[in-house]
């Protein structure tokens, strides 16, 4: 364990605060570390790629988890997995793929623990089908304030207050998980281009339904006619037979090797962005020259290609520290969700984004299923648009601010797992069950054992 203290920031890399790393090695050093976590408390951090202050601890300790690693049984029948907190979903997906079994439910990057992903209750382009992260999770031991460690099963009061808390109801040290079952590495994927936001709404409340996975891509630099116009993506695990049927004339024409060998994870891995970058590279013209381009080469239909999976999901995975390209100002992730009959709450953030000429490359709206039972799990039923700008952007935090009084109004929220600058007196409107969540953390912690940057803000 160490007793340096280091600057701590999200994956946007801004309100950077200082805090005490302490890597735990094993269950007992983690029982160790919470008793003596000092007068700040302490937070569990896994890979660091929630985008805001979740996972700093200005003053007090950040418990680093990634250390406690292994996978500890896995049912091959029954895809069921038991593993550490500190396992990322990379590296189950490394180990069981290969068993013809995939995570229910990954969000952008594999690089986040299985921990981390329960606290946060993480989304993914199958919500509409598959529900969040937590949805999937029989059962996690729980180390909480007062040292003990809790078997806490779904159904359960701590098991809604944790999945979706933030980490603020305790410690995760192990959890069991049920996959998914796949026959190949492979996805069957149908891409369109939409002409403009009404468009892309249509098909994919008309469309959804036949796809596991849905996500599009929106150019937020487009105006007038064309605002909101945006790539659709959709698709599903194909089977042997489809691999089969598929692979013979595609790109990746490999039916036969699919019906031969295990499906494996095998993503490719690029040189990152060296460590220092001028800043504004990532600007209003070098992002209009960048959608106008990803727009223009997407297909205007196209059905059935045969994707890896990793290329599917995880795009920028094989970029190490792709985040460094917006320089060391960094990056701000918006992100927020409106309900189904709130679609005009939707067009008009749009339309002020695309107005404002915010320069993002990263933006994709989903829809959302039924919403899953974490007190302050972020997804809800209805429309989540994402996207990533530059902190430095001049009138970036007015506009944030406007965005989210038009969020509130239209009875939405935004995702606390990547928020840093959210105001408190708008969290009561977004997250029904906040009182729940603090009346049983003052009950279970009421010394403030386990603590963030983000609780303190919040007053969680």
């Amino acid at each position: 364990m160490s007793a340096d203290t280091v600057s701590v920031t999200g994956w946007g890399r801004t309100a950077p605060t200082a805090a005490r790393p302490i890597r735990l090695r094993s269950y007992g050093e983690a029982v160790a570390a919470v008793r003596d976590r000092g007068a700040r408390g302490g937070i569990p951090r896994g890979l660091g790629r929630a985008c805001g202050d979740a996972a700093q601890n200005a003053g007090g300790a950040v418990f680093d988890m990634t250390a406690l690693n292994r996978v500890h049984a896995i049912d091959a029948e029954g895809g069921t997995v038991l593993c550490d907190a500190g396992v990322s979903l990379h590296r189950l997906m490394e180990v069981l793929l290969p068993l013809g079994w995939f995570v229910p439910v990954t969000p952008g990057t594999g690089y986040v623990t299985v921990g981390g992903a329960i606290g946060a209750d993480v989304h993914g382009r199958n919500h509409h089908v598959s529900g969040s992260f937590s949805r999937h999770v029989l059962c996690f031991e729980l180390l909480t304030a007062d040292g003990a460690i809790r078997t806490v099963r779904c159904g359960t009061p701590l098991f809604d207050a944790t999945t979706g808390g933030m980490g603020l109801t305790g410690m995760i040290l192990t959890a069991t998980v049920q996959m998914q079952p796949v026959e190949t590495s492979l996805m069957s994927v149908d891409t369109e281009r939409t002409r403009d936001l009404d468009d892309l709404m249509v098909r994919l409340t008309t469309g959804d339904r036949g796809y596991r996975y849905s996500v599009a891509w929106i150019d937020l630099l487009a105006r007038g006619a064309a605002t909101g116009r945006a790539v659709l993506t959709r698709g599903d695990h194909a089977s042997l037979e489809t691999a089969g049927q598929l692979g013979a004339a595609g790109p990746l024409a490999g039916g036969t090797r699919a019906r031969r060998d295990p499906p494996a994870f095998r993503p490719p891995r690029f040189p990152g962005p060296p460590a220092f970058l001028p800043e504004g590279l990532v600007n209003r013209t070098t992002v209009g020259l960048f959608n106008e381009l990803w727009y223009r080469k997407a297909p205007r239909a196209r059905t059935g290609r045969l994707q890896r999976i990793s290329a599917f999901f995880h795009p920028l995975d094989g970029v190490p520290h792709w985040n460094r390209v917006y320089g060391r100002g960094g990056f701000v992730r918006y992100q927020f969700v409106v309900g189904h009959g709130q679609e005009e709450a939707l067009r008009r953030i749009v339309r002020r984004v695309s107005g404002q000429r915010c320069p993002s490359f990263l933006a994709v709206l989903k829809r959302f299923g039924d919403a899953d039972p974490g007190w302050l799990s972020f997804p809800a039923p209805g429309w989540t648009l994402a996207l990533d700008v530059p902190a430095g952007l001049p009138g970036l935090g007015a506009l944030l601010d406007e965005l989210d009084e038009v969020v509130a109004a239209a009875g939405g929220r935004v995702c606390l797992a990547e928020d840093s600058r959210l105001r408190p007196e708008l969290l009561a409107a977004m997250y029904p069950h906040l009182d729940d969540f603090r009346a049983l953390r003052a009950q279970l912690d009421p010394r403030g054992v386990f603590a963030s940057d983000l609780s303190r803000r919040l007053a969680l």
